[in-house]
């Protein structure tokens, strides 16, 4: 673990994350984040009528969808964003014990980040800090000389 922030520009803004996420499926899944350290960014999501399948247990596809928005917002945090961004590559996910109401936490950690690619685990948590999901997220990091446009996270 490392004191030393690896956030570009040295801190997260939470509020402009969220705000961030305003109008996307971020919000539409209720989507927030809620804390960062020096080399990890947390968000939570409800369990409730948005987020679970037909027998009132969480969707394995809406913890994906928190997963996949923690790491992928957490690589954009990493890099300078007048030069280059970060899309989703490839996410695996293993799912581990059922959630039925309350939130679930992600909190993205990197495992490796490359000039061109990064990479991701995803640990998510129920209200009682047992293991839901466990995920792992690979990134492709674009310039932006390339063409592609900018993430909003």
């Amino acid at each position: 673990m490392t004191s030393e922030s690896i956030w570009h520009g040295g801190h997260v803004d939470l509020v402009g994350l969220n705000r961030l996420g305003e109008g996307s499926l971020n919000s539409h899944v209720g989507i927030e984040f809620v804390e960062a350290g020096p080399d990890w960014l947390a968000a939570r999501m409800p369990v409730d009528r948005r987020t679970v399948q037909p027998l009132g247990r969480l969707h394995g596809g809406a913890s994906v969808v928190l997963a996949e928005t923690t790491a992928s917002v957490a690589g954009l945090l990493t890099l300078d964003p007048a030069r280059e961004t970060a899309v989703g590559m490839e996410i695996n996910a293993n799912h581990m014990r059922p959630v039925a109401d309350g939130w679930v936490t992600a909190t993205a950690r990197p495992e490796a980040r490359q000039r061109t690619t990064q990479v991701w685990t995803v640990r998510i948590v129920d209200d009682a800090g047992r293991l839901v999901c466990i995920s792992r997220v690979t990134l492709a990091v674009i310039p932006l000389e390339r063409g592609a446009p900018a993430s909003k996270g």
